[in-house]
């Protein structure tokens, strides 16, 4: 079993936050955005390859068109866990980032000070297990003594270990190894592993020749969801509260597009995807996403003074991770409302 222990995770972020503060020192912003200068007109955005509507506002530059004064940079990650590295070294201020690597950077050991400040949309299809033709697994049950991969720490492992739960099927009878998306795909291609639980677009290419065994549509009805959300460092939201709501803004004119002009949306997530606009309509369409006056409702983030049911959901998250020996404890509910980012709502998304 390749999997670090929460303190030997620790230790390896540790080690990855010198590595990332040397190289933001080296380029100049990385100094924390309340400290003046150049670096405090800085936001550093931290994105994920995903058909999102993160993905729309950076195409269309729209952030940087709401806040002429700031530079803003985007940044590519793979994964949660390297995000979550990201924020304990400083060196990111926004992010688009699962619920369970957030739930994950909430409690001990990373305990990151960050807030949930959006939800950019609830996974449903678009994140599935999926066994490689041939392996003859058809079934969770399946998969005992099988090789699978999932991009440690992030939504998808989070639903690898509730499958497996479901089917009680112990995380020791089978190999689980840590790959990121691109690398499932080579592995996959080589038959190096028999199945994988991993996001779009790789999933759509494994889809090709596998087939799929539970989705995370399916284990949101089973009472285990995951989300993708957009997170702010609380360090950035104390000092640039407008630049926060112009970033707020312009996600949430992003999911109107998605739904109110799907082709348009679609041509630009394509284009940061690099598929066609076909490929990429077919993709949005297998996510869940909110509509913006869903987001101060109580079941999401709700209103100053009223928090909604997320914090409820990334509690019930880190349980299960505790349970999981994933993490060391689990913060508390007043915790994690403390960490949702409601200010303004619902007005400030207009």
């Amino acid at each position: 079993m390749l999997r670090p222990g929460p303190r030997r995770l620790l230790s390896l972020l540790v080690a990855a936050t010198a590595a990332l503060a040397l190289t933001a020192c080296g380029n100049g912003t990385a100094s924390g955005p309340a400290s003046g200068g150049a670096a405090a007109k800085t936001i550093r955005v931290a994105y994920q390859a995903f058909p999102s509507g993160d993905l729309v506002v950076k195409n269309k530059g729209w952030l940087e068109a709401a806040l002429p004064g700031y530079r803003v940079t985007w940044t590519k990650f793979d994964s949660g866990a390297s995000i979550n590295t990201a924020f304990v070294a400083g060196s990111v201020d926004i992010a688009a980032i699962g619920s369970s690597p957030v739930a994950r950077g909430l409690s001990a050991p990373l305990n990151i000070p960050y807030q949930v400040a959006f939800v950019l949309d609830v996974a449903g299809d678009n994140e599935a297990l999926v066994a490689r033709d041939g392996t003859g697994v058809s079934s969770v049950g399946d998969l005992r003594g099988k090789k699978v991969a999932t991009p440690f720490a992030s939504t998808a492992h989070y639903s690898l270990l509730a499958a497996l739960d479901r089917a009680k099927v112990p995380e020791s009878a089978l190999n689980v190894i840590d790959l990121e998306p691109q690398d499932i795909l080579a592995a996959w291609t080589r038959g190096d592993i028999d199945a994988a639980y991993v996001w779009l677009p790789a999933l759509d290419t494994l889809k090709k020749n596998g087939k799929v065994l539970l989705s995370s549509r399916q284990l949101a009805t089973a009472g285990k969801p995951t989300l993708d959300l957009g997170v702010v460092s609380t360090a950035f939201v104390t000092a640039h509260p407008d630049a926060v709501d112009a970033w707020r803004r312009a996600e949430a004119k992003a999911l109107t597009l998605i739904a109110d002009d799907r082709d348009a949306a679609a041509a630009a997530v394509g284009a940061e995807l690099n598929i066609s606009p076909a490929d990429a309509k077919n993709q949005l369409a297998q996510g869940v996403f909110l509509s913006p006056s869903d987001l101060s409702s109580e079941e999401w983030l709700g209103t100053p003074g009223k928090v909604g049911g997320l914090a409820r959901n990334l509690v019930s998250a880190a349980e299960f991770l505790k349970a999981q020996q994933k993490i060391d404890s689990v913060p508390g509910l007043p915790a994690v409302e403390k960490a949702i980012y409601n200010k303004g709502l619902p007005d400030a998304l207009s």
